[in-house]
């Protein structure tokens, strides 16, 4: 590691980043897994999709409720240790899984361990490495490492629904496991703690700056103290409004009910999958152009904009025909903006709370993000049992979107200075 950074130089940062990119894929890719899980477990159990739909919706909400303390442990015991930790639970449980034969054995594999190992390596994890590591280009960076998610889905859907589909939910699981624990090694080997343990200063900084060290306060003390100054200003709740919707019209209603809606209007599992790995696709491009907009232009600008489309994308599915080039419109328009709010809303928060509450902030933030995709996520569920489609949780869905991009104007850190420039 140490003589790779000497050869590399500042350079060694992209090195760090892309480690974390592959941590977030292989997350991404295990979130995104219940998706492909639903028609199998109910061909092979029985289990209504509302209860499948429940250990999903568990899943997604522990993996949002685990951002800020995920950022407060990452603070006081090191990143290397919690990610290793948490991709080695991940491993464990998703494993465990192929034991299952209750509804409750899911809940706990995919719901509890899962959904709790997996937050801790999310969106909060980037944001403090984009910090950590990098001055200059963090925008960029964290449109990057956001855009790990979409290309989780790209790597895993279609993979993980041809096994389903020709073995069975059981190799899924495996695969999602081995995907976890192979990621380990190469964490031990190339991931140090921070810049200056390779003898490095972050990326684009001329001289080094204070030294980090552990928060004085114990980890429940530092992520709701920080909750509870947050809480009084604004920003916070509009932040935290805009991403829960953020969170109810990507991964809890699109990531998890996408592929059986179209099995729903016809369409195979595989085929299915298939758009949502192009929506990934896009996405990858979307935002990575989102995080090079928020270095550039106005956060709350690009935030309208970004939930305004995908309102009316939702909107216009549930009355398309599912034809070939209806699919393939809504593929493009809503995977170009499936997560692009991530790197505006994270230049916000930085703003408005400063770069020492920020990453805890931002993982409460994010938390606010998977109690919405946990919320769509038995929502529709339980809308497609009671009324036998998923018709009004689509519309609903929109409607939220359009909500979301009338709050982020409202958004005041913007508005203030812009970032400071050093970790």
């Amino acid at each position: 590691m140490i003589a790779l950074a000497r050869r590399l130089g500042q350079n060694y940062a992209y090195v760090a980043a892309g480690v974390v990119f592959f941590a977030l894929l292989v997350s991404a890719g295990l979130r995104s897994t219940p998706g492909v899980l639903m028609v199998p477990l109910e061909r092979a159990f029985g289990w209504s999709r509302d209860t499948i739909s429940l250990s999903a919706a568990i899943g997604i909400f522990l993996y949002g409720l685990a951002g800020p303390f995920a950022a407060a442990l990452m603070q006081r015991f090191g990143i290397r240790r919690v990610l290793i930790v948490a991709l080695l639970v991940m491993a464990a449980s998703t494993a465990a899984s192929s034991l299952m034969t209750q509804p409750f054995h899911l809940v706990l594999t995919w719901g509890v361990l899962s959904g709790f190992a997996s937050g801790c390596v999310a969106a909060v994890l980037g944001a403090v490495v984009v910090s950590r590591w990098f001055v200059t280009h963090r925008g960029l960076m964290m449109g990057l490492l956001t855009a790990s998610t979409a290309t989780g889905t790209l790597v895993f859907m279609p993979a993980l629904a041809w096994l389903a589909q020709s073995g069975g939910w059981k190799p899924v699981v495996w695969a999602v496991a081995i995907g976890c624990v192979s990621l380990v090694p190469i964490a031990l080997w190339l991931f140090p703690e921070r810049p200056s343990d390779v003898g490095l200063r972050p990326f684009g900084a001329s001289h080094d700056g204070p030294p980090e060290s552990a928060p004085a306060s114990g980890l429940l003390q530092a992520a709701f103290g920080t909750l509870a100054r947050a809480m009084r200003k604004r920003d916070f709740w509009y932040l935290t409004g805009t991403f829960f919707i953020c969170g109810f019209t990507t991964n809890g209603l699109i990531g998890t009910h996408f592929i059986a809606l179209c099995s729903d209007r016809g369409l195979a599992e595989a085929q299915a999958a298939g758009l949502l790995a192009a929506m990934g696709a896009f996405d990858l491009i979307g935002t990575t152009l989102s995080g090079w907009l928020t270095d550039r232009y106005d956060a709350r600008k690009l935030l309208f904009a970004y939930y305004g489309l995908r309102g009316l994308s939702l909107l216009f599915l549930p009355f398309s025909d599912f034809s070939f080039y209806s699919l393939g419109l809504f593929t493009v328009f809503y995977g170009l903006d499936w997560i692009a709010t991530v790197p505006p809303t994270l230049r916000l928060a930085n703003e408005a709370f400063g770069e020492r509450d920020a990453p805890v902030v931002f993982g409460w933030i994010v938390a606010g993000h998977q109690i919405g995709a946990a919320t769509a996520a038995f929502f529709a569920g339980a809308m497609r049992t009671v009324q036998g489609d998923y018709f009004y949780a689509f519309i609903i869905a929109g409607c939220t979107g359009l909500v979301a991009a009338a709050l982020a104007l409202l958004v005041r850190g913007a508005r203030a200075v812009p970032m400071p420039a050093a970790a």
